[in-house]
């Protein structure tokens, strides 16, 4: 009876710890494509937005990402430093900060090219587990944040 009572604070009964480990292995398994590139995991996705938009917002590219300006201001200034990114102040609001891609940010896409294929290559997931657990995931995210 005590054991079920305490059920609830078994590592093994907690959707946080798989989740946790899983997002710290695939990070890991990407650090040698992204160290090639001189990123951080954090500066490729950041760069996988602006790879897509080519100019968006501070406050738009943290929606996108989950993060808050406080992590994503030194990001993009490193980014920025490697001449990727440019931050400037949107003239309609000079409140607004707005990151666009350099020639060089873009010619790092056509570098970065080879690592979604070789991610995949580690995953031990078929077409539909993929696909499902990124649909589950993002389930997750939005049903926690209201988007």
């Amino acid at each position: 009876m005590e054991q079920d009572h305490y059920a609830g604070l078994l590592l093994e009964n907690q959707l946080c710890f798989p989740l946790y480990a899983a997002s710290r292995e695939i990070i890991r398994l990407y650090r040698p494509y992204l160290e090639a590139l001189d990123l951080t995991y954090t500066q490729y996705i950041t760069m996988m937005v602006i790879w897509e938009e080519r100019e968006i917002s501070v406050k738009q590219l943290g929606g996108r990402l989950y993060l808050d300006s406080g992590t994503l201001t030194p990001l993009l200034k490193s980014l920025e430093a490697k001449g990727y990114v440019t931050r400037t102040r949107s003239e309609a609001d000079e409140r607004v900060v707005l990151v666009r891609l350099t020639d060089t940010g873009l010619a790092l896409r056509e570098r970065a090219l080879s690592v979604p294929a070789g991610m995949r290559a580690c995953l031990r997931l078929t077409d539909a587990e993929a696909a499902t657990l990124y649909k589950l995931l993002y389930k997750l995210l939005t049903s926690e944040t209201g988007n």
